[in-house]
């Protein structure tokens, strides 16, 4: 059985075949199959094994111990951005293609998939960005003596104005009309060469805002870049909850401190060398704008933060978020808040987060990607990804969340 589509394939036993697909390569537990498609009217809450093939509430995909970091939904076809390449997967057909390091990417390990002028661009991890056509099936790889900042990319958007930004570890780029075949079109941003305006040259996240400004998640604070001037927060200007109001809600026990050299010298610049849990109210995992302005920023142990353009206001678990520690934020269609943790998902509508976990169907707990299309909603993690065809099942509960 192909582990991808472990929720989805029939056992053996009921005799369905999984041919083989053509036209992109794979690896190791990610390889280019079919899989059944699915019929209307089954919930997974019922039929057990004898009802897999059929459509459930909740269709569970695994990749093993790997992370799902992006998720992008075009039309019939979602793209699954993974630390094993990119999945290319068909919902009318139940197909998949995935593209690697021996397909087309120079780097397997995938953060970013967004699409722009009828392309699929992939931010990797060491990789650059990889761009798609997929008319022509080809791919065009760009990365630092193009003019990028770094070769691993963590975001990239398409603005109004047809400006393209690309998120990196060593600063912003933007690209002045989108085109990204001229370098002389390419600025990058720093820390030094923006007089400290860009808070971080670790920029995680991207968002236009209501007036056309650009809003920036860096691992410093963040930052606005708007008529050509540079504003920050950080967490002396209300980003994020004090230390002593999550200590002891604090169960992440993966401190980045204390992971990588890179980490421990941020945390020591930022005031935070002696604090020893996961914490840190000034790195901003997660971003979204939503319909009114208002920017939501999601923090590293810190809470869930939003910024009115004047005021800060930070939800933790003690306001009914599932944990302080924010991976994931997506605003639907809706102008409800999707909120991804590392203890399950939560959605906030109005002034309550409910909150959704295995009972809704969700088979990751770690959610670092959403994405939803209609009522249709995709949420990934690490070891996998869950497809709502119709919606989320049953949730957890419902809390007040404050205003």
């Amino acid at each position: 059985m192909q582990p991808f589509f472990r929720g989805l394939l029939a056992t053996a036993a009921l005799g369905l075949a999984l041919p083989g697909a053509a036209g992109a390569q794979s690896t190791g537990t990610l390889p280019q199959g079919h899989a059944v498609p699915p019929a209307a009217g089954h919930d997974v809450t019922s039929g057990g094994d004898a009802a897999i093939g059929n459509l459930r509430r909740a269709i569970p995909f695994e990749i093993g111990q790997r992370n799902v970091k992006s998720i992008l939904i075009d039309g019939n076809e979602v793209w699954i951005g993974s630390s094993g390449g990119a999945i290319r997967y068909d919902t009318r057909r139940g197909s998949y293609l995935t593209y690697d390091n021996k397909s087309g990417l120079l780097s397997n390990g995938v953060f970013h998939l967004s699409k722009s002028g009828g392309k699929i661009w992939v931010g990797t991890y060491g990789g650059g960005l990889s761009v798609f056509d997929a008319e022509a099936g080809t791919w065009q790889n760009y990365n630092i003596p193009d003019g990028l900042g770094d070769a691993f990319v963590y975001d990239a958007l398409e603005t109004a104005s047809g400006d393209i930004w690309i998120a990196t570890w060593s600063g912003a780029n933007r690209i002045r009309g989108g085109a990204i075949d001229d370098i002389s079109k390419w600025d990058l941003y720093t820390v030094e060469n923006t007089g400290g305006g860009l808070p971080n040259d670790w920029v995680y996240g991207l968002a236009a805002g209501k007036n056309g400004e650009i809003w920036l998640a860096t691992e410093g604070g963040l930052a606005r870049f708007q008529d050509e001037t540079w504003s920050h927060w950080t967490h002396a200007d209300g980003l994020g909850a004090p230390l002593e109001l999550v200590e002891a809600d604090i169960t992440l026990t993966s401190d980045p401190g204390k992971a990588s050299s890179h980490h421990a010298r941020q945390k020591q610049e930022q005031g935070l060398g002696d604090v020893e849990v996961a914490y840190n109210p000034n790195y901003i995992v997660a971003m979204s704008v939503a319909p009114n302005g208002d920017v939501w920023a999601g923090t590293w142990g810190a809470g869930l933060s939003r910024f009115d353009g004047e005021t800060w206001t930070t939800f933790t678990v003690a306001d009914g978020l599932p944990s302080n520690h924010v991976f994931a934020l997506h605003t639907d269609a809706a102008g409800r808040l999707w909120i991804g943790t590392n203890q399950g998902l939560a959605i906030r509508d109005g002034g309550a987060f409910t909150l959704y976990g295995p009972e809704s169907g969700l088979s990751v707990q770690s959610i670092f990607a959403i994405a939803t299309s209609g009522e249709t909603a995709w949420v990934g993690g690490f070891g996998g990804v869950t497809w709502f065809p119709s919606g989320l099942g049953p949730q957890s509960g419902d809390h007040t969340g404050g205003n």
